[in-house]
């Protein structure tokens, strides 16, 4: 608050003193505590519940008595209520007026259940982005009818809890959801594919075939290529499986060029699907068990610590990231319940990083490069729109 400054003359003074006389002397108004003084060189300062220097500049906590937090409300749930013939691996949701302290939702807090008496159904809760998800840790039993209820324990970042319960029901039918996998077309022939080269620190193990296109196979480094007679192909001893270039004999060329527009039309589907879930975690996915469905981020996406995706052997995972997908050294990801390695998409618009010993799961689909460290891991495919460097790393293409 920047101080009145007033002149020295009479009338001035004369004026300031007829308005203090004026002011009431009892009451609080919406600043807090006023304190008025005029001091010896004609400044009058004004402090709110704190000191004010001659400078201008005001310590300002932010708590102001004209500041009230808003009750929070929820504005919408999926289910809707009374929605009938929902899919039996539908996840329930709860999206708020505002920000909301995670902290206060819990298992006790926001609930899921079923019958007279209720029957509670168990699963996880995660906040993310304004909205509460309950994935439960099973199939809902078919043509059930379900009560949801978030209860007014739950409160805003400000502290404010909700005004009463907040309940909902939903029945569902006898289907399943299911998520369409990317459809990776001739770049799914690859455990390895990418534009401008893919190195290697020796040894390394890859299971599969890898390629290069426009780049040539001089761009193919560290493993020691054994052309074949027919120079459509070549050989090393660390891929089970053919290394293609885009500078190899017919039809190689044309096949790689087919790929590589495979790879980044893939990269599009993934990039443009409807997300279930944004901002989970806020980046930051390390210890949570994620079921199927599609997620995105406007960041990057850290994985300090192991993942896991927990579904069945038809169930989808997209990872929609608009920056770097970094992994720290020894995070894994852990797929259970029979979920598969081909259904599991990450794209990413940035950069992909596995530290040291980390193991990821599924297809990655980035724009720019990948980089495994020494020991580092996938269970999937590597299709980069640049580069793929890899360090005496493990790399298994998932069957069809």
């Amino acid at each position: 608050m920047i101080p009145l400054k007033f002149s020295k003359t009479p009338y001035a003074a004369l004026l300031l003193l007829l308005a203090s006389a004026c002011e009431p002397s009892t009451g609080t108004d919406t600043g807090g505590t006023v304190n008025d003084s005029t001091d010896t060189s004609g400044n009058h300062d004004t402090s709110e519940t704190g000191d004010t220097s001659d400078t201008g500049d005001t310590a300002d906590t932010g708590d102001t008595a004209d500041t009230v937090p808003t009750i929070p409300t929820v504005l919408a749930s999926s289910p809707l209520d009374g929605a009938i013939d929902v899919p039996v691996n539908a996840f329930i949701s709860a999206t708020f007026s505002e920000a909301m302290n995670g902290d206060s939702l819990l298992p006790e807090t926001f609930t899921l259940s079923s019958g007279d008496p209720a029957r509670p159904v168990l699963g996880s809760i995660v906040y993310a982005d304004s909205r509460v998800f309950l994935w439960p840790n099973s199939d809902l039993e078919i043509n059930t009818t379900y009560d949801a209820t978030v209860t007014a324990a739950v409160e805003s970042a400000a502290g404010v809890a909700l005004e009463a319960d907040y309940q909902w029901s939903f029945t569902t039918g006898d289907t399943r959801e299911l998520l369409i996998p990317v459809d990776l077309a001739t770049a799914g022939n690859f455990a390895i594919l990418a534009k401008s080269g893919i190195s290697t620190v020796p040894t390394s193990a890859i299971t599969g075939d890898i390629g290069v296109s426009p780049a040539a196979a001089t761009y193919i480094t560290g493993f020691s290529l054994i052309a074949d007679s027919s120079n459509v192909f070549s050989e090393s001893p660390q891929v089970t499986g053919k290394i293609y270039a885009a500078d190899y004999a017919l039809p190689t060329p044309s096949n790689m060029t087919t790929a590589i527009g495979d790879m980044e039309l893939a990269f599009t589907d993934a990039a443009g699907r409807a997300a279930d879930v944004t901002e989970l975690g806020a980046g930051n996915i390390g210890g949570l068990t994620i079921p199927p469905g599609v997620y995105k981020w406007g960041t990057g996406v850290l994985v300090p610590s192991d993942v896991t995706l927990s579904g069945g052997q038809t169930d989808v995972w997209i990872f929609e990231i608009a920056q770097d997908l970094t992994f720290a050294t020894g995070a894994t990801v852990h797929l259970t319940g029979g979920a598969m390695p081909k259904n599991v998409f990450w794209q990413v618009s940035g950069s992909v990083d596995l530290g040291t010993g980390a193991h990821c799961e599924g297809i990655v689909l980035t724009q720019t490069s990948a980089t495994l460290k020494t020991g580092a891991s996938v269970n999937g495919r590597l299709l980069a729109q640049t580069a793929v460097d890899i360090d005496a790393s493990t790399i298994v293409a998932p069957a069809p």
